[in-house]
């Protein structure tokens, strides 16, 4: 096992119409599984269909402007739930072309419209799955609210549901699953928080590796890595890659030691991103409180030999779990937007067009490029790579010996599997 473990079972699935609703088939196979080989053949593929307005597509002439780009796109991908581009840019510098993308925040849009010159599509829910174009890699770092320590928390106490209760983001995943049986594609990489793998007291990673390989047919490959390797902050993501057919597969290795904050800080910053009195005082009084309570919330001030806490999408509220220390006769500062973007990986040229408050939650939201892009070279040489069909048998005969140490989910799951897959 691999990361986390892999299983694979192969099963016949009825083919998706490209027309219902996000979850629905895949939820719906999940729930009726049988156990005869599916077809990995990518027939009856509608082309890209023109008629729905997502702005002026990439050319491959636009895609020369900027230096992350490759001249080389021999495999293509799509960009789902796309931020600001993250993926985007690590896939293109491993020679990969995007194809189709879609976030539904419109400021999102704007900054990648400015970046990459077209306008992703909105809600995945308005675009049939038969009108995406064909595709080799599916990318998607699909929203992790539902699932994130802060996010569920902020959720119970306002009394909303989280994880794949919660109807407007939490059931991206099944719409990813259908997209993935519908175009069959020999390769996906997907995002999310650390926490994904404890939700639920791990029935929702369950049932999302139960889906990805019993239902669906990959041979799975997940880790969770932390960033602080390539950029100055402590981010740990689950990265959940799989194969069909089913290929061999490593995670890059990263360097042990990696950058401290003074390798993306500016030398002279506004005077704008220094902490008032007003809210300096109240951010240690904040500290002072939960300190003397046992608790560990307050803020993070660090210097340049540090490295940061996590950047998140609230930083733009008060900055607090950032801060950077300008000496006793100064109050700190926050991070200021392009600081963020060199903290997450974005090369010095990345065009931001939006507010600071919209840019701090875009970059908290979004991926590492550093990372990505090495596990997008990754994925690209295992794709290159021919199949061995004897590596093939060996990787089977493995896989019937494997076991997932992961906890089935109970009936009350919302998406429950009714029937044990076998």
């Amino acid at each position: 096992m691999q990361g986390g473990g892999c299983v694979r079972v192969k099963c016949k699935l009825p083919r998706s119409n490209g027309k219902q609703s996000a979850k629905s088939s895949v939820t719906r196979k999940i729930q009726t599984h049988t156990a005869s080989p599916v077809s990995v053949t990518k027939e009856n593929v509608l082309p890209y269909n023109a008629s729905v307005p997502v702005g002026q597509p990439q050319t491959d002439e636009a895609a020369g402007e900027n230096h992350w780009r490759s001249a080389e796109v021999p495999l293509r991908f799509i960009d789902l739930f796309c931020g600001i581009g993250g993926f985007r840019i690590s896939f293109e510098r491993a020679g990969c072309k995007c194809v189709f993308s879609c976030d539904w925040d419109k400021f999102s849009q704007q900054t990648y419209a400015a970046n990459f010159g077209e306008v992703p599509h909105g809600d995945i829910h308005s675009v049939a799955v038969a009108d995406i174009p064909k595709f080799d890699i599916l990318c998607a770092g699909f929203p992790c609210q539902p699932f994130s320590i802060a996010g569920v928390s902020k959720k119970l106490s306002l009394g909303r549901k989280h994880g794949f209760e919660d109807e407007k983001q939490g059931n991206l995943f099944f719409s990813i699953a259908d997209i993935l049986d519908y175009h069959q594609p020999p390769a996906f990489i997907l995002e999310n928080v650390k926490h994904l793998l404890r939700h639920d007291r791990g029935r929702t990673f369950h049932i999302i590796y139960e889906t990805l390989t019993k239902a669906l047919g990959y041979r799975v490959y997940w880790k969770v890595i932390d960033a602080r390797s390539v950029v100055p902050q402590h981010r740990e993501r689950i990265f959940i890659v799989g194969f069909k057919p089913g290929r061999p597969f490593e995670f890059p290795e990263f360097p042990a030691q990696g950058p401290k904050l003074s390798s993306i800080l500016d030398p002279e910053v506004p005077d704008k991103y220094t902490l008032s009195d007003h809210l300096w005082n109240y951010l240690q009084n904040y500290a002072r409180k939960h300190q003397a309570a046992g608790n560990g919330f307050g803020f993070g001030l660090v210097t340049g030999n540090d490295i940061a806490r996590t950047l998140s999408a609230r930083y733009h509220k008060d900055g607090s779990e950032i801060l950077i220390w300008q000496g006793p006769q100064k109050n700190p500062r926050r991070l200021t937007p392009r600081e963020c973007a060199k903290l997450m990986g974005f090369p010095d040229d990345f065009k931001i067009v939006v507010s600071d408050t919209q840019a701090y939650r875009q970059f908290g939201n979004s991926i590492v490029i550093p990372v990505a892009e090495r596990i997008a070279k990754k994925v690209v040489e295992t794709l290159q790579r021919p199949l061995n069909y004897r590596e093939d048998l060996v990787l089977q005969l493995q896989d019937k010996k494997a076991t997932v140490s992961l906890k089935k989910p109970k009936k009350t799951v919302r998406y429950k599997i009714e029937r044990k897959l076998k």
